[in-house]
């Protein structure tokens, strides 16, 4: 783990919040990023026909997804400046607490061990601009929880949730960029 964890940023939220697409921006700034787990393990637990997808083993994805957090963490560790985080290893606890399922300890302790920049940028529910795809495949409602979960959940561990304006990718780019001092 990283003697500096305060260069990891998170952005977390509910989906369809924007998330990625501020994310994708910062990277075309010049900042490095992780992808976001949910996506990924999502994306290749379909090509492949695995189990491993909410729909069909949320603790089985939950376990995927810690695994991409923690790779994700240590692979950052490897770079010098500030990397941003489409979520982080708290958003495991705020799903599996979303879903009803029970927190293992060894994801508290993976949350307790893992650690971000003790803000943490938190994007709002925004029905102007979300949508459903393949991979998101839940309500507006669902996100709105979602977010919800991620604003309890954060604090818990340390962290201090800071919401995004729902604004444009330039103007959230330039808030999260000022709020961290770059």
């Amino acid at each position: 783990m990283p003697s500096d964890p305060e260069r990891f940023i998170v952005v977390t939220g509910g989906p369809g919040s924007g998330k990625s697409t501020l994310i994708d921006r910062l990277q075309e700034a010049g900042f490095a990023r992780s992808d976001e787990a949910g996506r990924g393990v999502i994306r290749d637990q379909a090509a492949i026909g695995g189990r491993a997808l909410p729909w069909v083993d949320p603790d089985l994805f939950a376990e995927m997804m810690l695994s991409w957090e923690l790779r994700s963490h240590r692979l950052a560790a490897a770079r010098t400046g500030p990397v941003f985080f489409d979520r982080g290893v708290p958003d495991v606890v705020g799903y599996l607490r979303l879903e009803g399922r029970p927190v293992p300890a060894h994801v508290h302790a993976a949350a307790r061990a893992f650690r971000y920049h003790r803000r943490v940028f938190v994007a709002p529910p925004w029905p102007e601009i979300y949508r459903r795809d393949t991979e998101r495949r839940q309500s507006l409602d669902e996100a709105e929880r979602t977010y919800e979960a991620m604003v309890a959940t954060y604090p818990e561990y340390g962290y201090e949730p800071v919401p995004l304006p729902r604004a444009s990718v330039e103007e959230r780019l330039r808030f999260v960029v000022d709020a961290i001092g770059r």
